[in-house]
């Protein structure tokens, strides 16, 4: 069953099109990546499901219903920009929120002291919100987001600011909603931090929807042939437009997008034959990243 729904969601600002059409289909208990570059739109959608803002246009629906304003007693939704009080200490304005989604101040506080201590931050809990790091600032507002225990959880690049050991702490605390029966809807710019964590996708690019489904469906469709190589020699070969379409260099080898229709087998022998040195020759998956940009250059 479907916790969220929009079908052709349009919204201009003053004549800008920040979403086109747009449609979206969230299941229960799974995570949802919302996808696609900075101002592509995936903000001005997160704004609408959490009734920030109307759509022009479109149909909106909560748990199989024509979505409700008290439905957002269900949601939590972090945003990407930081909205904590600088001068409140952490402690204090971490409870104040609480309350303001209707917890009584002793589930508050017991929330709040597992979070806490989940987090290894209670040496905080009376020093100023100016006085903590820009990545200290988003572990308390995820906190904040996360403690009247939501059905659906909006993370919108959720880690932002983080450190790569508190982003693979964040991503398996993320997990664990899962495991708890919830739903994410996880916003990024960040394609290969998507693949980790997401089910089901929404590419969306200026506005637009440009790819949509289940990660594996997603994957499977690409259909493009992609080899992994490391080796030494054959220029000529790679350099041939009829074998490789296009190369891509990573830091230790390159990704090679086959012609339409050519062999994998075929490349391996031309480029023994013409003398190189292979010490690697694997056949790859795409990434999201490349679906995506070739998806865009195709629209």
């Amino acid at each position: 069953m479907e916790i969220f729904q929009a079908n052709n969601i349009v919204k201009e600002y003053a004549g800008h099109v920040a979403l086109s059409s747009v449609s979206i289909s969230v299941k229960e208990a799974s995570i949802f990546g919302l996808l696609g570059p900075n101002g592509a739109g995936k903000t001005t959608l997160i704004r609408i499901i959490n009734q920030i803002t109307a759509p022009d246009s479109g149909e909106l629906f909560f748990e199989g219903r024509p979505m409700k304003a008290n439905d957002i007693d269900q949601i939590g939704y972090l945003p990407e920009e930081r909205g904590l009080y600088k001068k409140m200490k952490v402690g204090e304005q971490a409870l104040y929120l609480a309350q303001l989604k209707g917890m009584s101040k002793r589930d508050a506080l017991k929330s709040l002291k597992y979070w806490f201590e989940k987090f290894e931050i209670n040496a905080w809990w009376n020093r100023k919100v100016e006085e903590l790091s820009k990545g200290m600032q988003q572990k308390v507002q995820f906190i904040s987001t996360v403690l009247h225990d939501p059905d659906l959880l909006i993370l919108d690049e959720p880690f932002s600011g983080l450190d790569p050991l508190n982003v693979e702490f964040l991503i398996d605390v993320i997990s664990e909603f899962k495991t708890k029966e919830k739903t994410i809807i996880f916003s990024t710019h960040l394609m290969e931090t998507a693949e980790k964590l997401c089910s089901d996708i929404l590419l969306i690019n200026k506005a637009r929807k440009v790819i949509s489904g289940s990660l594996r469906e997603v994957k499977e469709s690409y259909g493009r042939n992609l080899i992994a190589l490391r080796a030494e020699g054959g220029e000529p070969v790679l350099g041939d437009r009829t074998i490789v379409a296009r190369r891509v260099s990573h830091a230790d080898e390159i990704i090679l997008h086959l012609a339409d229709g050519t062999d994998p087998q075929l490349l391996l022998k031309r480029l023994i034959e013409s003398g190189a040195i292979v010490s690697k020759f694997e056949k790859v998956e795409a990434s999201l990243n490349d679906i995506f940009i070739d998806k865009v250059r195709e629209k």
